[in-house]
């Protein structure tokens, strides 16, 4: 498996490879990072950050653990989901919202048996899709003491968008209709997004959001061949027959912050939830910034307002 990283590693922070399985025996694969000559005698808040729905742990959260391990004081845990990048799960690119949202608390469990991390101050970050499961599992997961969400979506509420009842009536037969497909070729479907190798630009004759992905995704920036896009065809089957966020008003009253791009494409998600979860909470609007900046534009991310976040609420 590929090793390739979008940033690099600051000078004084470790990172080492880790896995640990989740509720239903698959092992996932993460990194956690943390200063280096870390005191293990001593006990830390620790951070789960989950990567954009489709990307991997080498992309936007290489880089959150990053910045928030390196003089911030926390110990950071990224992962691949499930049937992604170097995690277990086949077939391959399969995608499901109880076993993504599950994923996070698989974290919890791993972070909390480490010596040096103090179980009762975890927290969690979602970036993108990441921001709906995180969410999900803090609905539920109490011994996540607060949650931030960076550019989020919730992909069940993106499974249905834009359609009538007659158009999710079709795109529930087309995909069933694929299942069986699926069964008689023995794998289910998989067509990627994007091109195996990065691009030098983007297509010209792509529209918004299409092209944003493209700026992201397929070029150099932040291309990698674990992440090439999209899942298996009938797994939004799944997401349209659930609905993370349910009990978002659950979760207080641990707090909530969510960050947003002033020109996301994706703001109304953040809106939409910030508007059903109960306090604590807080809309973090980022000033000329649009979805993708919150992967991995250091001078866009608010890590500042995320380190106080976190040390003001994991106490």
């Amino acid at each position: 498996m590929s090793k390739h990283y979008i940033a690099p590693l600051s000078d004084n922070i470790e990172r080492t490879s880790v896995f640990y399985k989740n509720r239903y025996g698959f092992t996932l694969a993460g990194d956690l990072y943390h200063l280096k000559n870390l005191d293990k005698n001593k006990q830390y808040p620790a951070l789960i950050v989950g990567a954009p729905y489709g990307g991997v742990k080498e992309q936007g959260p290489c880089i959150y653990a990053n910045e928030l391990a390196k003089q911030r004081g926390f110990i950071v845990l990224t992962f691949d989901p499930c049937f992604m990048g170097e995690s277990e799960g086949y077939p391959r690119h399969v995608s499901s919202p109880d076993i993504f949202t599950e994923n996070f608390s698989a974290g919890v469990d791993y972070l909390g048996l480490l010596p040096f991390v103090n179980r009762e101050q975890i927290g969690a970050i979602g970036i993108c899709g990441s921001g709906g499961f995180a969410l999900s599992a803090t609905q539920m997961d109490t011994r996540i003491k607060a949650v931030a969400t960076a550019s989020m979506y919730d992909m069940t509420v993106a499974s249905r968008l834009g359609m009538d009842k007659e158009t999710i009536q079709a795109t529930k037969e087309k995909l069933s209709k694929q299942r069986w497909i699926d069964a008689q070729n023995g794998y289910p479907e998989y067509i990627p997004y994007f091109p195996d190798k990065p691009l030098e630009k983007v297509p010209e004759d792509l529209t918004e959001p299409t092209a944003e992905w493209f700026r992201f995704y397929a070029l150099k920036r932040g291309h990698h061949i674990n992440a090439l896009g999209g899942f298996t065809t009938t797994s939004n089957l799944a997401f349209m027959n659930y609905h993370l966020l349910d009990y978002l008003d659950e979760i207080s009253p641990r707090p909530i912050l969510f960050i947003v791009g002033d020109r996301a494409h994706s703001k109304f998600f953040s809106e939409e939830a910030f508007n059903k979860a109960s306090e604590p909470k807080e809309l973090y609007v980022v000033d000329d910034a649009e979805h993708i900046d919150l992967y991995d534009k250091i001078d866009k991310i608010p890590f500042d307002k995320l380190e106080l976040f976190f040390k003001n609420n994991l106490k």
